[in-house]
């Protein structure tokens, strides 16, 4: 090298990122033709991470702090480059900072629902939303699965690859759960601590510590909503007493006269093609006559009855009136209807 080349040459001798852009959370420090001094300083501030890498190979990392660099304070690098004994000449590494501090109120929800399995409702889809915090928590593990060799990576780009892995966590988290979705959705807190240990754990495959998540809000599906709806107008689940039943048998009998009625020869036609047009027709008989007949002449009452007690049908009725008139928040409608409906098919 000539003594005018040399003297063009520019040193680095001092290394530090000032974090002048907010949500950047990995920057590489622009060095271009410049090369870093033997005995530069590097600064690194608190909730940062500095890393040296060598031809795609990490070498040193450092932590907060002032770092004078030489042999003794690079042992990696100086073995990567075989250096034997002290250099005294200028070396070209990439330096990149990562910014450890927690990224809060981060928002989190489900485009598109989730599909889990339930073990009251079988396969069924979820919409929730909420919000989480996290932070750069090994930044040797984020650069080589995530950042990479970016001259900057922000928290848009890392929280485009979180989400996805959010949702396929949390649908194998919850349908893995012993607890009914119910039960969650009435206690938002629990659906939060039942996908958030896992969550941590898929995280930090990638170098990303979570810090907070919680759920704000979570949604029944409309499918899930009908079949509930049905479950109850009949009043009733399967090993339910003989009156709800018969309940049940004569809501599905006349649930069931505008379908037949559809079909071809009318409800003949469909006893016809069962094969047992007698049967049904005496079975749809006797649910419409519980059904329809008028009711029989009551006992005489004692003198001071006492009032009867009020059905869960008529408990939701009353705590949807109030939240049509505006007397009981949307989140207090959904926990309260959710342990109703607990209570009404457990």
């Amino acid at each position: 090298m000539s003594f005018g080349s040399f003297i063009k040459k520019q040193f680095i001798d001092v290394l530090q990122w000032n974090e002048e852009s907010e949500g950047v959370l990995a920057w590489r420090f622009p060095m271009q033709d410049f090369e870093i001094q033997n005995g530069a300083i590097l600064n690194v501030r608190e909730s940062q991470v500095a890393v040296f890498v060598n031809e795609g190979t990490i070498a040193d990392v450092f932590g907060p702090g002032t770092h004078k660099l030489t042999t003794n304070t690079l042992p990696l690098l100086t073995n990567l480059k075989n250096w034997d004994k002290l250099f005294d000449s200028p070396f070209k590494s990439d330096v990149y900072f990562f910014s450890t501090r927690v990224q809060t109120g981060r928002k989190w929800g489900t485009p598109q629902p989730i599909t889990i399995r339930d073990k009251d409702f079988d396969m069924i889809r979820v919409r929730a939303f909420g919000m989480f915090s996290y932070r750069v928590a090994d930044a040797r593990t984020f650069f080589t699965e995530i950042s990479g060799t970016r001259e900057v990576f922000t928290r848009d780009q890392v929280e485009d690859q979180l989400r996805g892995i959010m949702l396929s966590t949390m649908a194998s988290s919850l349908g893995s759960a012993n607890v009914a979705f119910l039960d969650m959705a009435a206690n938002q807190a629990l659906m939060a601590q039942q996908v958030k240990g896992d969550l941590a754990s898929a995280f930090a495959r990638y170098g990303v510590g979570l810090d907070e998540f919680n759920v704000a809000s979570v949604s029944l599906p409309e499918e899930l909503q009908a079949a509930l709806d049905e479950r109850i107008g009949a009043g009733m689940k399967g090993g339910l007493s003989a009156d709800k039943m018969g309940g049940f048998t004569r809501f599905q009998v006349a649930s069931s006269i505008p379908l037949a009625a559809q079909n071809e020869g009318g409800m003949a036609g469909i006893g016809a093609g069962l094969g047992a047009g007698v049967a049904v027709g005496q079975a749809m008989a006797q649910g419409l006559s519980g059904a329809f007949a008028p009711a029989a002449a009551p006992a005489a009452a004692p003198a001071a009855p006492a009032a009867p007690a009020e059905s869960i049908e008529e408990r939701l009725g009353k705590l949807k009136n109030l939240l049509d008139k505006g007397l009981i928040s949307a989140a207090d409608y959904d926990s309260s209807k959710a342990e109703l409906l607990k209570k009404l098919i457990g």
